[in-house]
C-alpha cells in the first residue's frame, strides 16, 4: 500500500488533513478507501504527530494515507451532514440510472454573472477555462469558436451545478433584451440558501437582474402525507433571463 502511495501520489500538505477539501487529494482505487480507513481509526486518534512517529512506511506514507481518507466522513469532515432528502421522499431501494448533473447555460457577460452565481448565491467556482467550440454538439457559435466555460457547486461534489458559458472569439450576436414573460420552453431554477433575508436583496443589485416575485414566505402541501413545507424566498431573472427561486426552509 505504501508503495503504491508513494508511486501514484504527489505529496499533500499536512494542512490538507485538517483544512482542505477532498478535492485537493490526488485520486485513489476506491478499494483503497476502507484500508486507509481502518488505519486513520487507530493511528490518527491520539493525534497526527503521534501517528507520524510510528513512520509506518515514513512520513509521506502517513501523510499521503491522511490525505486521501478525508473521504471518509467519520475521521475527516468538521461539518455536520446535510440532509440528503425531502420529506415524503424515500431513497430508491436500487441506484436509478440517471442524474441531474447540472444545468449549464449561455450568458452575455460571464464577470457580471458570477457576480450573482459566486457572489451573492456562494457557490463555488471549481472550473475556469477557454475551450475550442464545434458549434454543432452545441449548436451555437462558429465552428472553431472559443468560449470560456465556468463550473460552480453548491454542497454536493458532484450533482446540483451551475455552468456558464460566454462566446469570446468571435462573439455570439447580442439577443437584446430578454423576455419579461415565460411560457414554453422557459425553465426555472430553484435553489436552497442559508440567508434569503440578507441574499434576496443582494442578487437584486446585479446588473440585469429583475425581480418578479417580493421575499416572502409560502407553504406548500406535503409530499404522500407528509407535512407542509414552509419556505421563505423570492424570484427574478438572472441577467441573462433564466427564472430563479431562492428560498430557504422554514424548518
Amino acid at each position: 500500500m505504501v508503495r503504491w502511495l508513494e508511486k501514484t501520489a504527489p505529496m499533500c500538505p499536512l494542512k490538507t488533513v485538517r483544512t482542505e477539501p477532498v478535492e485537493a487529494c490526488p485520486e485513489r482505487p476506491e478499494g483503497s478507501r476502507g484500508v486507509l480507513a481502518n488505519y486513520l481509526r487507530t493511528k490518527v486518534k491520539g493525534g497526527l504527530r503521534q501517528a507520524q512517529s510510528e513512520r509506518w512506511g515514513g512520513n509521506r506514507g502517513i501523510i499521503l494515507a491522511a490525505c486521501l481518507a478525508t473521504a471518509t466522513p467519520a475521521i475527516a469532515q468538521d461539518k455536520p451532514a446535510i440532509p440528503n432528502a425531502s420529506p415524503g421522499v424515500e431513497k430508491p431501494a436500487e441506484k436509478l440510472p440517471t442524474d441531474i448533473r447540472r444545468v449549464t447555460m449561455i450568458v452575455r457577460n460571464m464577470e457580471n454573472s458570477l457576480k450573482l452565481y459566486r457572489d451573492v448565491m456562494g457557490m463555488k467556482v471549481n472550473y475556469d477555462a477557454v475551450l475550442p467550440m464545434s458549434g454543432v454538439a452545441l449548436p451555437a457559435g462558429k465552428p472553431g469558436a472559443k468560449a470560456r466555460l465556468v463550473l460552480l457547486n453548491g454542497n454536493d461534489p458532484f450533482i446540483g451545478w451551475i455552468g456558464l458559458m460566454e462566446w469570446l472569439d468571435p462573439r455570439l450576436p447580442n439577443p437584446g433584451p430578454y423576455k419579461k414573460r415565460m411560457g414554453i420552453g422557459g425553465h426555472v431554477i430553484i435553489t436552497q440558501t442559508d440567508d434569503v433575508e440578507r441574499r434576496c436583496p443582494e442578487a437584486l443589485k446585479v446588473p440585469g437582474v429583475i425581480s418578479t416575485g417580493a421575499l416572502r414566505a409560502q407553504q406548500y402541501p406535503g409530499r404522500n402525507g407528509a407535512p407542509p413545507i414552509n419556505v421563505k424566498g423570492c424570484n427574478f431573472f438572472d441577467p441573462d433571463g433564466t427564472l430563479i427561486e431562492m428560498n430557504q426552509l422554514i424548518q
